[in-house]
């Protein structure tokens, strides 16, 4: 909703309101003359209140009351317009208890201020005049109007509601069927595949021969086909509800490294601020993807993982002593290619390559202001 659209609306019917009311009380020559200059200032504010009706639906139903029952008190015969514009908001709004007693309040008032001076009018007639005032039907018709748009804006926030659950219960079920189709399909070809290479290649060895690259590069691109797939499944299969790992699961996953052989150390540098949530994701997925590439394909003994936080970014640094010589040239594996990508996302820089004295290190620098 346009608010300020709803503010310079709200201004212009209480504006009209306003001058209506002071029209129709200058039209009518009522009132004491000592009392007819505060009489036609309280026709004027109980109009002008109801600019803040949406805001304060409950302080503007006591403000044009009020002003209502100045008004007969200063001899004003003006029908109370305001307090029923006041009326239909506060039941619009839910404050169904509160617009009952202020009306009860007014019904009684009203009267009892005719009976008073300046009037000081009999009890028929002043009866009369405080239902030429406020009638009661008056009273129902703007709180049944109040009522009636806020079922049906009730009504229609559950429709939007159940619209919205049954768009995200098909996109589960989808994102489920794809997942049982790739695994129906997929899974146990890979398995087949990756089993009869690991076979040939054990076979081979046993008999002392010479295992073809070929046979190698097979069961290396298995097992990578079965990892990625077994990833995907599990993001298809996720339903959002469980909690994403972050900075905060890092030492967990540095245990888990070091528990498997590797030598794994961690460093956590800067003053700890809070990141943007995928800034925090993208950085475990970043020390997660090098860990594994670390512990599969670079023959290390040791590997470190740096986090510093900087004012403005959080750096990574995941270093090892692997087998990459600085002549060489780093392969493009998918989980480099999803490293890159993840970064590139946030608008930060990634660098990964053969260390001078031997191993490999990732290095990445992630924006942590106004990231979303």
């Amino acid at each position: 909703m346009d608010t300020t659209r709803c503010g310079v609306r709200d201004w212009a019917t209480a504006g009209a309101v306003a001058v209506t009311l002071t029209v129709a009380g200058l039209a009518g020559h009522a009132g004491a003359p000592d009392r007819a200059p505060v009489g036609y200032a309280l026709l004027a504010a109980g109009g002008l209140v109801l600019a803040a009706r949406r805001r304060a639906p409950v302080a503007v139903l006591v403000g044009t009351g009020s002003c209502a029952v100045g008004c007969q008190a200063a001899g004003f015969d003006v029908p109370a317009v305001a307090f029923l514009f006041a009326v239909y908001a506060a039941v619009r709004a839910g404050h169904r208890t509160a617009t009952v007693v202020a009306a009860v309040t007014m019904l009684v008032a009203l009267p009892l201020v005719a009976l008073g001076p300046p009037q000081e009018l009999a009890l028929g007639a002043a009866l009369a005049r405080s239902r030429g005032v406020l009638e009661l039907a008056w009273l129902v018709a703007a709180g049944a109007a109040g009522e009636a748009l806020r079922q049906a804006e009730r009504r229609a926030d559950e429709a939007e509601r159940t619209r919205e659950e049954t768009a995200r219960r098909r996109a589960d079920e989808e994102r489920l069927h794809i997942a049982r189709e790739l695994h129906d399909s997929l899974t146990h070809q890979i398995s087949v595949i990756k089993v009869q290479a690991e076979v040939a290649v054990h076979l081979a060895r046993r008999r002392g021969e010479e295992v073809p690259e070929a046979l190698l590069a097979i069961r290396a691109a298995g097992r990578e086909a079965t990892r990625e797939l077994r990833a995907t499944l599990e993001a298809l299969r996720d339903d959002g509800e469980t909690t994403p790992r972050g900075l905060a699961h890092v030492p967990e996953l540095v245990r888990q490294v070091r528990a498997g052989g590797l030598d794994t150390t961690l460093t956590i540098g800067g003053d700890r601020h809070d990141v943007p949530a995928a800034v925090d994701r993208t950085a475990y997925r970043i020390v997660q993807e090098s860990l594994t590439n670390v512990t599969r394909h670079a023959a290390a003994a040791t590997a470190s993982v740096r986090i510093d936080y900087r004012p403005g970014a959080l750096a990574i640094r995941v270093d090892d002593d692997g087998s990459a010589l600085p002549a060489g040239v780093p392969t493009r594996g998918v989980g480099l290619l999803a490293m890159r990508e993840r970064v590139a996302a946030l608008g930060g820089r990634l660098r990964a390559g053969p260390r001078r004295d031997g191993g490999f290190t990732v290095h990445a620098d992630l924006p942590t202001g106004g990231t979303p």
